[in-house]
């Protein structure tokens, strides 16, 4: 396979869909109902997310919205719901921060502004006809979701699949439901691994990266997809390239510091490159030499 990077951005989807996308202006939100609210975790809920006027933009995956909570502000948070599904945005969001917590406690029936969709996603073009190794920590897998959805779709465009997931303890699995419902496929590997076990925890016991020696695939043709903390996506793709994985077939999505969305407010600058509109997915081979550095 070529190494060229074909992916999907927000200036290809922005006036893609419905009518009122003609009159697109990235700095205006639309007003959006929270048509369905699910807990799925202590500090962690999914919302989905229907328009009040027309349509719901296309997207594609990987991509983000910024979403406003009206009084409080917005934040830039990752599409986690299937691209193909029409309708709604589905987004998973944790409660860390007043943006946050904001919208992690709207109600069914609640509004909310939303900007979007931003960024360059996840290089699905790229990766068809090659292995697929799909590598996430924590709230990681959210964004690799819809990825995930696209790849089970569309299996037969794929090679060997390996859903990779790490996350602090049992209690802390996300989509555990999904999980086991992918675990129980043949034509795809899932692996979990904790970081604390308790006394009913029988599975994998370390950190993410570790999995990357137990997965099959055929270094030479894979494309890896990353998404988690910093430290763990660091360790993910240096465990990558130790199994003879191309720095050009590794995508990290560097979700960090968005306030405008389109490159404008330099906030999430990140070495020569803006997060919003260069990422959030970024190829490794582009960004390595800045992600070991204090402050960039």
């Amino acid at each position: 396979m070529e190494n060229d990077d074909v992916r999907v951005t927000s200036a290809t989807l922005a006036r893609a869909s419905c009518d009122p996308c003609d009159a697109f202006d990235p700095f205006v939100p639309q007003e959006y109902r929270v048509a369905a609210r699910r807990k799925e975790l202590p500090d962690v809920v999914t919302l989905e997310l229907e328009p009040l006027a027309g349509g719901r933009p296309a997207f594609a995956p990987g991509q983000f919205n910024m979403l406003y909570a009206f009084g409080v502000g917005e934040a830039a948070i990752s599409m986690s719901g299937d691209s193909a599904a029409e309708g709604t945005f589905v987004h998973t969001i944790r409660d860390v921060g007043a943006v946050s917590h904001a919208l992690a406690h709207l109600a069914a029936g609640a509004t909310l502004g939303v900007r979007g969709p931003f960024g360059a996603g996840w290089p699905m073009q790229t990766a068809a006809g090659t292995d697929v190794v799909i590598a996430a920590g924590g709230l990681g897998l959210a964004p690799l979701r819809p990825a995930i959805y696209d790849i089970l779709a569309n299996r037969g465009r794929y090679g060997r699949v390996a859903i990779l997931f790490g996350c602090r303890n049992p209690e802390g699995m996300l989509y555990r439901r999904e999980l086991e419902r992918w675990r129980q496929r043949f034509d795809i590997s899932v692996e979990v691994i904790v970081d604390h076990a308790d006394a009913h925890w029988f599975g994998h016991v370390g950190v993410m990266p570790s999995l990357i020696a137990r997965a099959a695939f055929d270094p030479r043709d894979t494309t890896a997809l990353v998404c988690g903390p910093e430290v763990m996506m660091r360790f993910t793709a240096n465990a990558l390239r130790d199994r003879g994985v191309p720095d050009t077939r590794i995508y990290l999505s560097m979700e960090r510091n968005m306030k405008c969305a389109v490159g404008l407010c330099g906030h999430c600058q990140f070495g020569p490159t803006f997060v919003c509109k260069d990422g959030p997915v970024m190829r490794y081979d582009t960004i390595a030499r800045y992600l070991a550095v204090r402050e960039v």
